[in-house]
């Protein structure tokens, strides 16, 4: 049976063909739901109480998909709202600090095509019910899985369709055979010229208070570097540096956020910012003190010394970030493809959603992407 109805309250309620949406305008009202779904870090608890707690300048739109006959959650979409040059669009909480995107995933939930394709007519169907008069559905780096299960949104896509991607070094249970797969590197040269330096060692922040101090001197190198190459930088600005903090608050003492450093007597040397989610650490930041420090690498150093202290604590897969920096390869990483969706919800959409797609499908073709580029007098992204 195929029903649609709509109640015109906080918590509207939309249900299609079995499948009921429910969206929450409070991350507070749906931080409950599916605690223990799959996720990937980024729908983490601490992640998402963190960004809605922080990012003031857009509406948060929470999407509960259940199933009508047993009440059952399915899934949580973790979105906002806002409009952009006058175009009301929809999309994953994240504005360019999340490595990923995805719905959390009841653990029982049955993702067959079926169930995929009444998941996201569902999804559409009720957003464009909504009084709001949305415009457009634009959900970008999503994962094609979510802890083992096929994510239903990607479907809507072409897999791959992302101008980002994951990058991912998996790791067997002896450490001593990845550090032979990286022995180019020279990473035991690099500690040894690093511990010459007094006090120099590696640390782990075991509490708040530490963790803050780092990530200060984390954003004062990451806006020393950036200023040298003539780059904007907004992540130590009052709403990202409020954000970062309080990831560090809410999920230092379980080993969520791991923020961790190479310390000596004349201060921080390198620091990194991380989030671990059970066997996955995925790196975020990256800060060192520059080119006086060179000669032991220190943003390698760092880098490897907190996936040497994680491997020990059983993690096996380090994600090392979106962006395909040199160093990425290095280390080992090979890349995950992510997937961009784009759905008109109005005729005004249309146009936006057009743009995306040939965006998507230019990006199978990386030199015709490249001369498109430069034509319209822009840098390869």
């Amino acid at each position: 049976m195929t029903f649609l109805s709509v109640e015109q309250l906080d918590g509207q309620l939309s249900s299609t063909s079995g499948i009921a949406v429910d969206f929450l305008r409070d991350w507070r009202h749906a931080a409950s739901r599916l605690s223990a779904g799959h996720r990937t870090a980024f729908q983490h608890a601490h992640w998402l109480g963190a960004w809605y707690n922080a990012f003031h300048a857009v509406a948060p739109l929470i999407a509960v998909i259940s199933d009508v006959t047993t009440g059952k959650d399915i899934a949580i979409a973790p979105m906002i709202s806002h409009i952009r040059r006058g175009i009301r669009i929809v999309e994953f909480a994240d504005l360019g600090v999340s490595d990923n995107n995805a719905l959390i995933l009841a653990l029982d939930a049955a993702l067959d095509p079926e169930a995929t394709d009444a998941i996201n007519k569902a999804l559409i169907g009720a957003l464009r019910a909504l009084p709001d008069r949305f415009d457009l559905l634009r959900l970008k780096k999503m994962p094609a899985q979510v802890g083992g299960k096929p994510n239903p949104l990607v479907s809507l896509g072409r897999i791959g369709s992302s101008s980002l991607n994951g990058n991912l070094v998996l790791m067997d249970d002896d450490y001593r055979d990845y550090q032979a797969s990286i022995k180019r590197l020279q990473m035991p040269r690099c500690w040894r010229v690093f511990s010459r330096h007094a006090g120099a060692r590696f640390e782990i922040a075991a509490d708040v208070a530490r963790a803050h101090e780092l990530l200060d001197a984390m954003d004062m190198q990451q806006q020393a570097r950036m200023r040298k190459l003539g780059s904007r930088f907004v992540l130590n600005d009052e709403v990202h540096a409020r954000f970062y903090r309080e990831v560090a608050r809410r999920g230092l003492a379980e080993g969520y956020a791991m923020i961790s450093a190479l310390v000596c007597d004349e201060g921080v040397v390198a620091a990194a910012l991380g989030v671990r989610h059970g066997a996955t650490y995925c790196l975020l930041r990256i800060g060192h003190g520059g080119d006086s420090w060179s000669s032991c690498s220190p943003g390698l150093l760092v880098t490897e010394r907190t996936m040497a202290a994680l491997h020990a604590q059983g993690v096996r897969r380090f994600d090392l970030s979106i962006g395909n920096q040199d160093y990425k390869r290095r280390l080992g990483a090979e890349k995950i493809p992510l997937t961009d969706v784009s759905v008109a919800l109005s005729w005004r959409g249309v146009p936006f959603a057009l743009r995306d797609h040939a965006a998507q499908g230019l990006r199978r073709y990386p030199r015709l992407a490249a001369l498109v580029a430069r034509a319209m007098g822009k840098g390869a992204r």
